[in-house]
């Protein structure tokens, strides 16, 4: 059985980022995104309500960062959601991750040990 994603104890991306597509993403132009749930940043972008200004905090995202959060709207999240790994997902460095961990004061997440270069002697 694989590990529980640190995004359920994390949530900083979400709290830290404007996250912005194209607006063809949201439902009443055939995409997954809510209508009622996108502001609209120019003419053919919307960010999610709640990231278009500082402090961000995406609106679909429930709990507390840093302690237990869930994307409400995780099935019908947009492809920048869906694109956005934690560090050392499928072993890639993420340096916006540890940025919005900082963001939060929360240590970056380790590189599995797996994936460590060995020591030479």
């Amino acid at each position: 059985m694989s590990e529980a994603s640190p995004c359920l104890n994390c949530g900083a991306c979400c709290s830290h980022f404007r996250v912005s597509f194209f607006w063809g993403e949201c439902a009443s132009s055939g995409g997954t995104v809510p209508d009622d749930l996108v502001v609209q940043i120019n003419p053919t972008r919307v960010a999610m309500i709640g990231t278009d200004q500082k402090p961000a905090r995406c609106c679909s995202l429930e709990g507390e960062v840093g302690q237990g959060t869930r994307c409400t709207i995780y099935e019908q999240r947009s492809s920048v959601c869906r694109e956005f790994e934690s560090s050392w997902y499928e072993g890639v460095h993420n340096a916006d991750c540890d940025a919005a961990r900082a963001a939060f004061g929360l240590a970056p997440l380790e590189q599995p040990l797996e994936l460590a270069l060995p020591i030479s002697a």
